[in-house]
């Protein structure tokens, strides 16, 4: 229930689908992958014992996102650095994406709700966006 996006050898995007049901903790992406997706699942009277995670200094190069949908039905598009369109997934209700590499665009294909999580801290437009300009020229 784990799609993968890849484009040119590299993972763009995860996409978990609704109704993955794995026993226990499994994590979908690399150890080395600076936001980590996964699914926690555990029988009734199962305990995870108290605990704090310990300071740790990381670099981030690029920014990752998580988009959760809550409900409705979004096209998310991507792109390649040089702004073509490389393909487009639909995500329905209960969704989730992870957003690795590349650039990216959402069609609401219905009234939708989104719950979004990325690295912070935020500093504003101009330091966390660089819109694409699309290029329609799919003979590249």
């Amino acid at each position: 229930m784990i799609d993968r996006v890849e484009y040119k050898g590299k993972v763009m995007a995860l996409i978990m689908r609704r109704g993955i049901e794995p026993e226990g903790v499994n994590f979908f992406t690399s150890a080395d992958n600076s936001l980590q997706l996964g699914v926690i699942r555990h029988k009734q009277g199962f305990k995870v014992k108290p605990h704090i995670h310990k300071r740790s200094t990381r670099t981030i190069e690029y920014t990752q996102e998580v988009l959760h949908i809550e409900y409705g039905c979004v096209e998310v598009e991507f792109y390649d650095d040089s702004g073509t369109k490389i393909g487009a997934e639909i995500l329905n209700t209960n969704d989730t994406i992870l957003q690795i590499s590349g650039g990216h665009g959402f069609n609401m294909l219905e009234d939708s709700q989104i719950i979004e999580v990325k690295q912070g801290p935020y500093r504003g437009v101009e330091d966390d966006k660089q819109i694409v300009e699309v290029n329609n020229d799919t003979s590249l």
